[in-house]
């Protein structure tokens, strides 16, 4: 038995079941029982030819991976990736990718989610010429891969504001953002003498938000720093671009939604990654309200009839506000991203206005004076971007 297995190059216990099956049915014995069946992997007759009719009609720019998961989503065709990808390149309809030897080696992941997030805008054509191309704001975990993301008309500091206020309210504030060297993140004008005398740097409306917040800002020189997000780009404009065709979603408004109810939610779960420590550095919200946070601030000085102006509006300090600062005082005044003007003290105390107004009847707008934060779907659909 051992030298007839040595010969053969099979084990010694094939050899026996070899031999039983001889005694038992002879020489047809050795014949495997398979032989002349259909496998049982077999593709279904027609199923080829309705998949290279799909793919033609439909998927004709989707990878085999993607063209797949739709392929098992809306036609009910289960294929795996490598057996499509060997169709579509029997049929013509797919050339495999070079790959690149070039070595480049990766900063190594950060272990804890919410440690370092890092956030871009993508320009792109994301509704194939049905809209004017539009902005993406993403943001990327660097520990899981998490993303989070949102259309704008372009990367304003309203958009940076509105993204990261959304990631902040599903998973809280992060330690550390990681963002280009840009304006719209960071001020890096020269300081006035000003603060050259107190020793400040030239700061905007967004750095002064994750400075409340205690978020650190760390900017990239290079595209390639932000490895993650710009990968996560390409992730974005190959699925999604084709979702949202496949949808007919034609509107900034729609692709949001579908973000928020689908997209995200599906992205992640096919492609983030656990933690190396389960120890989440996100800190929680505790109910406090980031409208005066989120924010423009301006500093203005009040008039000798107590009226603040601020772009052609007038809006005067109510009489019965408890807080009341006196003509020629610098006051703090914060324009909320749903667009109604606040007025604060520099001891963070607020000021009760009235708006001047010119209607009918000579009425006014009083704003409260303790505020408080509701829904932030309902917020942002009255936000114009």
């Amino acid at each position: 038995t051992g030298r007839a297995a040595k010969l053969l190059g099979i084990t010694p216990r094939q050899i026996k079941r070899l031999k039983k099956k001889y005694r038992e049915n002879g020489p047809e014995g050795l014949i495997h029982g398979n032989r002349n069946r259909s496998s049982n992997r077999k593709i279904a007759p027609g199923t080829t030819e309705k998949i290279e009719e799909l793919y033609r009609e439909k998927y004709h720019d989707f990878g085999p991976t993607l063209a797949s998961e739709k392929l098992s989503e809306l036609h009910g065709i289960d294929i795996s990736r490598e057996t499509l990808r060997r169709i579509l390149i029997s049929k013509g309809l797919h050339t495999a990718r070079r790959r690149r030897n070039s070595y480049k080696q990766r900063r190594p992941r950060k272990e804890h989610f919410g440690e370092l997030v890092q956030i871009d805008g993508s320009k792109h054509d994301w509704f194939e010429g049905r809209r004017p191309p539009c902005m993406l704001m993403n943001m990327v975990d660097d520990a899981t891969g998490t993303t989070f993301s949102m259309f704008f008309e372009e990367e304003t500091s309203r958009a940076v504001m509105t993204v990261v206020w959304g990631w902040i309210r599903k998973y809280g504030i992060m330690e550390a953002l990681y963002s280009d060297h840009k304006n719209t993140y960071v001020n890096d004008t020269e300081p006035t003498i000003e603060q050259q005398l107190s020793g400040t740097l030239p700061t905007n409306d967004f750095r002064e938000a994750c400075k409340e917040l205690g978020i650190e800002i760390i900017t990239a020189n290079t595209p390639q720093a932000k490895g993650r997000v710009e990968r996560n780009h390409a992730v974005y404009q190959d699925r999604l671009v084709k979702e949202l065709r496949l949808r007919g979603i034609s509107t900034t408004e729609e692709a949001n939604r579908f973000l928020r109810e689908r997209f995200i939610a599906d992205l992640n779960r096919r492609f983030s990654i656990p933690p190396k420590s389960v120890d989440d550095r996100h800190i929680g919200l505790l109910g406090r309200d980031l409208r005066p946070v989120f924010c423009f601030r301006r500093e203005r000085t009040v008039a000798n009839d107590f009226v603040i102006r601020y772009k052609n509006r007038f809006f005067q300090i109510a009489k019965d506000s408890e807080v009341r600062p006196l003509p020629g005082k610098r006051v703090l005044l914060k324009e909320w991203l749903d667009g109604s003007i606040h007025i604060e003290t520099f001891e963070g105390q607020y000021v009760k206005i009235k708006e001047i107004t010119e209607d009918l009847k000579g009425g006014s707008v009083a704003y409260p004076q303790n505020p408080r934060e509701g829904d932030i779907s309902t917020l942002l659909s009255r936000v114009t971007f």
